[in-house]
């Protein structure tokens, strides 16, 4: 079997409802979903999700080779890049082709890829993360129940511009886990708004009032002294590396124990997120992998020793996408498809990318010009 081509598609997930963090809100309910298939000689296809757009830079180190050598294709294409660098656009396209490699190699066996992987148990535990800055109180309580109903006992909430509105939502996504456990988990996300004085003054405040699990990057993604700063500096675990880019990133973070909660992105691939974990496990470390359509990490999350919960950010699937996974009891139940579980339809893709006029490039990708730069938090409420 070998790998021949590829081919791109650009589908929506239709969320309900407008999602963002601190650093701003996405412009429509609607949002992009990118999905590469791998194509073999043989006819059998690898899907992955993620955006992919410098692909071209990388496919040429897995093109006529075998998938299911995945992990050597996966250094050769680090090696492929080597003298101009992998992170950014390029290890996302790294990371989408890892997908479809390790969902050919599972196809290719005929077994589910967590069953291939190792694991025992296709249960995946998880928490509630709805991107819910732009959502009223109202609104906010609406989504938190619908992800009670699924058992969640554990919530991320978006924050960072004020206390007093964040502790408010925060004590009403309590109230309404509290039907699952007598004392749910709450975590609060700035996504790098704050240097380290404004995050321990902020996280501080909350603390007197609600006892959150971890907060989540307080600071820069890189800032190794200013997680170390923030960790010393409050009661809550620091989680950050969802933004991480490779395993050599993490390490100065590691090393300046910086981190609690060890996180991976799931668009950066199966292999990325094996390697974090297992560095992770070396010091006695939880790894937790930070959501994306599909959730396809939720398979190798599934065969590591140390992984502590998988973010789940909504309970539908894209348009035109098929998953093999179900919500229960506060996480994923993976299923029995062969490889990662999607079916892709293109049909009903491709109408609807001839339909869609799309919408303006703004969001919570952004920084904002002030962010980190204020002498107070922020006075200012998020806008929904």
């Amino acid at each position: 079997m070998q790998v021949i081509g590829y081919r791109s598609l650009t589908t929506k997930h239709d969320w309900g409802r407008l999602i963002g963090d601190a650093n701003g809100v996405m412009p429509s309910p609607r949002t992009d979903v990118h999905v590469l298939i791998l194509e073999t000689d043989n006819g059998l296809e690898g899907v992955g999700v993620g955006a992919h757009s410098e692909i071209d830079r990388v496919f040429g180190a897995v093109e006529g080779e075998d998938p299911r050598g995945v992990t050597a294709l996966y250094d050769r294409m680090l090696d492929h890049v080597f003298k101009t660098g992998h992170s950014g656009a390029t290890f996302g396209a790294v990371g989408a082709i890892d997908m479809a490699l390790w969902d050919l190699k599972a196809k290719a066996a005929g077994e589910p890829l967590w069953r291939l992987l190792g694991a025992l148990d296709r249960f995946v535990p998880g928490y509630a993360s709805g991107l819910d800055i732009a959502l009223d109180d109202d609104a906010l309580v609406r989504l938190y129940e619908e992800f009670a109903d699924h058992g969640f006992s554990s919530a991320k909430l978006k924050g960072g511009h004020d206390v007093e509105h964040d502790l408010r939502r925060l004590e009403a996504v309590r109230d309404v886990l509290g039907r699952n456990s007598v004392r749910p988990a709450l975590m609060l996300d700035a996504n790098e708004a704050w240097n380290r004085s404004q995050a321990v003054r902020f996280v501080t405040a909350l603390e007197r009032r609600v006892d959150l699990a971890w907060v989540e990057e307080p600071v820069r993604r890189w800032d190794a002294a200013g997680l170390a700063s923030v960790r010393r500096g409050i009661r809550a675990a620091v989680a950050t590396g969802e933004n991480l880019t490779g395993l050599e990133q993490y390490r100065p973070l590691l090393d300046a124990d910086a981190v609690d909660i060890v996180q991976v992105g799931n668009v950066w691939g199966i292999t990325h997120f094996l390697r974090v974990a297992a560095v992770a496990h070396a010091r006695d470390l939880p790894v937790s992998p930070v959501a994306y359509h599909t959730n396809p990490v939720a398979h190798a999350a599934a065969a590591v020793p140390n992984h502590l919960a998988f973010e789940v950010q909504g309970l539908t699937a894209p348009i035109g996408l098929h998953v093999d996974q179900q919500y229960e009891d506060g996480g994923i139940v993976l299923g029995d498809e062969p490889g990662l579980g999607i079916r892709v339809d293109e049909d009903h893709i491709n109408h609807l990318r001839a339909t869609d006029t799309g919408a303006a490039v703004t969001g919570p990708h952004v920084r904002p010009v002030r962010a980190g730069l204020r002498l107070v938090p922020d006075a200012t409420r998020p806008r929904s």
